[in-house]
């Protein structure tokens, strides 16, 4: 069987799949679950366009490893076909353990399990399956392989991650603002004592790619409709598991039910919770909300009405931390329009804080190679003012209410 097959991509044109090894991980199953995983989770509320899956993503990844580790053996980086394999492995699976619509499950139905550790737990089952053959690649995604810059093309302030999702999640939104130039980037890149720099000559490259990052961060990851989203899905998850404590029985798949009847954390992350996992995506929840917004108690049938029909919370957006007057004043009205309680008004009527850092001036820098051999930090190089603005983390606090109080 030709397993060297070459898949067509909106944004990169052809991608060829380099390998037998991770033309058999696309094909396996728990890959396959990532077409139903939305990349966005409910950005499409707002931005209409924004349906493509994790799976584009992950493609993506693996195509611009491929240009990363061609210009780096082009510029006399040794690496091995061992660990050529091991980045493409290591990036193609880097998002194997999100969860339904990306992130709400982390913060909902298990408890404080990151969507990084149950990647982790898939990689390590599917290593057993493939005889061992992803030992090298489990190793550079925990950041734990010697040579550096091969975890820094994993995770790092640019790696091939970022490079795909924000060029591609810039096209599928029609944010014209986020879309960078992944390849002049990947052109740029060099290694100087096992860690990655960019060359001089890819300094507005560099700062492109982190207005880039800010601009999408604060228009479309961090956008007060998406938030409220988000929040929303969260919070049916949560009273879907408070109620079926209390015996309160709910139609829903088998994997869902699961997750509602047990509490799972990292430490009982069994392989039959793993199996269990697998088998959940985004059309679970979408389904179990068709069905609850029909539901008998008021707090869920609301909840996922306001999802399904795009009924959304009004989202107010400050500099400074909300008042807890501003809470009460919102909580009180509801509770007497509606006659429920004040912990069933808390669900439609709640405050929080977001957070933009486009850049983190730490151990993952980017770092500039000048032709002099030099090397020094993005923000102490650039003539760009605001990169240092941009390394300064800036906060935002919300308050969510119902539209009619």
């Amino acid at each position: 069987m030709n397993k060297l097959k070459i898949l067509n991509d909106p944004i990169y044109g052809f991608i060829t799949i380099p390998n037998s090894l991770i033309f058999d991980l696309i094909q396996h199953k728990y890959f396959q679950r990532l077409r139903r995983i939305t990349q966005m989770g409910l950005s499409y509320l707002v931005y209409p366009g924004a349906h493509h899956t994790r799976f584009h993503h992950a493609i993506g990844c693996v195509h611009l490893m491929q240009k990363a580790v061609n210009v780096l053996r082009f510029k006399g980086v040794t690496i091995s076909s061992e660990e050529e394999n091991a980045l493409y492995v290591a990036i193609l699976l880097h998002d194997i353990g999100h969860g339904p619509f990306s992130h709400a499950m982390e913060h909902s139905i298990v408890e404080s399990v990151s969507h990084e550790q149950i990647s982790l737990l898939f990689m390590e089952r599917l290593n057993n399956e493939f005889n061992g053959s992803l030992t090298l690649a489990i190793q550079i995604f925990k950041g734990e392989y010697p040579r550096k810059f091969m975890c820094q093309l994993i995770s790092g302030q640019f790696d091939m991650d970022r490079a795909d999702y924000l060029k591609r999640d810039s096209f599928y939104t029609g944010v014209a603002e986020g879309n960078v130039n992944s390849e002049r980037l990947i052109t740029m890149l060099n290694v100087v004592n096992d860690e990655l720099v960019v060359e001089e000559k890819g300094i507005y490259s560099v700062e492109k790619f982190l207005i880039a990052r800010r601009f999408m961060y604060w228009q479309v990851y961090l956008h007060k409709t998406g938030l409220a989203a988000e929040q929303l899905l969260i919070r049916v998850l949560q009273r879907a598991k408070e109620l079926h404590d209390k015996g309160h029985e709910l139609e829903a798949s088998k994997p869902l039910l699961f997750f509602l009847e047990n509490k799972i954390s990292i430490e009982n992350f069994s392989e039959d919770t793993l199996d269990v996992f697998s088998q959940l995506d985004d059309f679970d929840i979408i389904s179990a909300m068709k069905h609850w917004q029909h539901d008998s108690d008021f707090v869920l049938s609301n909840l996922c009405e306001m999802i399904i029909n795009r009924n959304l919370l009004t989202v107010k957006l400050k500099n400074k931390s909300i008042k807890k007057e501003s809470l009460d004043k919102h909580i009180k009205k509801l509770m007497f329009n509606k006659n429920i309680s004040e912990k069933e008004a808390q669900y439609f009527v709640f405050k929080g804080q977001i957070s933009n850092q486009a850049y983190q001036n730490n151990d993952k820098a980017i770092n500039i190679l000048h032709k002099t051999g030099k090397i020094q930090d993005i923000v102490s190089v650039s003539d760009q003012f605001n990169l240092k603005a941009l390394s300064k983390q800036v906060t935002k606090h919300y308050i969510c209410y119902p539209k009619e109080t």
